[in-house]
């Protein structure tokens, strides 16, 4: 009797999956289940793929944890979990990227959460699956959903052809503007082609008195290094997926990270007041109190930082700019869902996934802006894009299409498990350079490589 219980459950484990991934419909997997004398769990397991409890058949509720920021920019969230009656809704405990909770209790073979809503490729994912903290979503996303995602953001959250990261939200480094600065200023409304251009403008609205700065970046390496560089090119990456901060392309936007600094708010290399460090950045706030003309960030930071303006509309936004001659690149990442290894509720917690990523409400909010957040971040899915070319919505945007096209020329920041923390280890080296600490950027680039390898090395 055991034996066949332990087939039975084998079966059933089967036929869940391939419901999940469209390979057969309800009728199919009730029949498949009745036969295997799974009747009652078969009906059981059949509905939640309607709007069902959030409950697995131990009990335990789906509990999925969300990075803090997101639910505060995103408020349609709520709307969402409505719909999964029971829900142990959590806000993740991690800082600044912060997993340490996460890989302590897989230590343990055990997970408080289900899904983990806040995941970057680049940043933490393959800290996670090394740490055996994640598995793939492919025997739970169904297929239909996986050939959805736009390829570059697929492979963005690929290893080994597993899909570890189900995109949730689209950022595309890009710039904007404050137009009644610059009109003050004399210049043209349009977006600079190149830095040459850029650099010109940023000097003209400083000198001209228009704006007391003229252009501000973050000083994050993933934010400004990765992006300033891949518009020159985006082959700067190793053959092992490291960042090469030798190369021409990095030298050359370290370079201009100065020349830009020249004309920047004073305290632009100071951390920012939350997250550890990450947020709340200084360039945030000089564009938001409307105290500097140009401004590269992902393009969600200057519309959330101008609905403190006098006059939101006044803001503009442009692709970045690039070297003369250069690929005209720059970056993209998606903020995701990874899924616990040790977590329960898999089925459940990918129904929930699809229904919060495929959300209209959140994606209109995000467009079109709430009372309390403009966002601006974009869904990573072909099909609703799609929707919006051949029904165009009322609130639609014409940053949509900026942003959308954007990404078919960005690159991923390669997947690394020093993806994040060779910027972070390397920020104090190059600084040294921007603050004329070191006269060669050639010798501060090289000394960022060097530490990032020996913290390599220390393992």
């Amino acid at each position: 009797m055991v034996e066949r219980n332990e087939i039975e459950l084998k079966l059933q484990e089967a036929n869940r999956r391939q419901l999940l991934q469209g390979k057969i419909d309800r009728r199919e997997f009730l029949s498949r289940s009745m036969v295997a004398g799974l009747g009652l769990a078969g009906v059981g397991v059949a509905s939640k793929y309607g709007v069902g409890p959030a409950y697995a058949a131990e009990g335990r509720p789906l509990t999925p944890t969300f990075y803090d920021w997101i639910e505060g920019l995103h408020p349609g969230i709520p709307g969402v979990n409505e719909r999964f009656p029971g829900i142990n809704y959590q806000i993740a405990p991690v800082q600044g990227f912060g997993i340490e909770r996460f890989v302590a209790e897989s230590k343990k073979s055990d997970s408080t959460w289900d899904v983990y809503v806040g995941q970057t490729p680049f940043v933490e994912m393959t800290s996670l699956i090394e740490a055996d903290v994640i598995e793939p979503w492919d025997n739970y996303i169904p297929a239909d959903v996986i050939d959805d995602i736009i390829p570059s953001i697929r492979e963005e959250c690929s290893v080994n052809g597993k899909l570890y990261n189900w995109p949730f939200l689209l950022d595309v480094v890009g710039m904007g503007w404050h137009s009644g600065v610059t009109n003050k200023a004399g210049l043209v409304d349009s977006a600079p082609a190149t830095w040459d251009e850029f650099l010109d403008g940023a000097n003209t609205i400083k000198e001209s008195g228009a704006a007391p700065f003229g252009a501000t970046f973050d000083a994050h390496g993933w934010r400004s290094v990765a992006p300033l560089a891949h518009s020159r090119s985006s082959d700067v990456y190793t053959p092992e997926g490291l960042f090469d901060f030798t190369s021409d392309a990095a030298v050359e936007a370290l370079v201009l990270m100065k020349k830009i600094m020249q004309t920047s708010n004073p305290d632009i290399l100071l951390s920012g007041a939350s997250d550890g460090g990450v947020n709340g950045t200084p360039d945030e706030v000089a564009f938001s109190t409307q105290r500097v003309g140009y401004y590269v960030k992902y393009f969600n930071a200057p519309l959330r930082m101008a609905q403190y303006w006098d006059d939101p509309k006044q803001l503009h936004m442009g692709p970045l700019p690039k070297f003369s001659g250069g690929e005209g690149s720059t970056v993209f990442w998606t903020t995701g869902c990874a899924l616990f290894k040790h977590g329960q509720n898999k089925e459940k917690a990918a129904e929930y996934i699809k229904s919060l990523t495929y959300d209209r409400q959140i994606w209109k909010d995000s467009i079109a802006g709430t009372e309390t957040a403009h966002v601006g971040q974009l869904p990573p899915y072909s099909s609703i894009y799609k929707e919006w070319g051949e029904t165009k919505p009322d609130w639609m945007l014409p940053f949509v299409g900026l942003v959308r096209g954007q990404l078919d020329r960005a690159k991923a920041i390669d997947n690394h498990l020093f993806g994040l923390s060779q910027f972070q280890i390397g920020q104090p080296f190059w600084e040294a350079f921007l603050k004329g600490e070191e006269s060669d950027p050639r010798v501060a680039m090289q000394n960022v490589t060097d530490a990032v390898r020996a913290e390599m090395n220390r393992g």
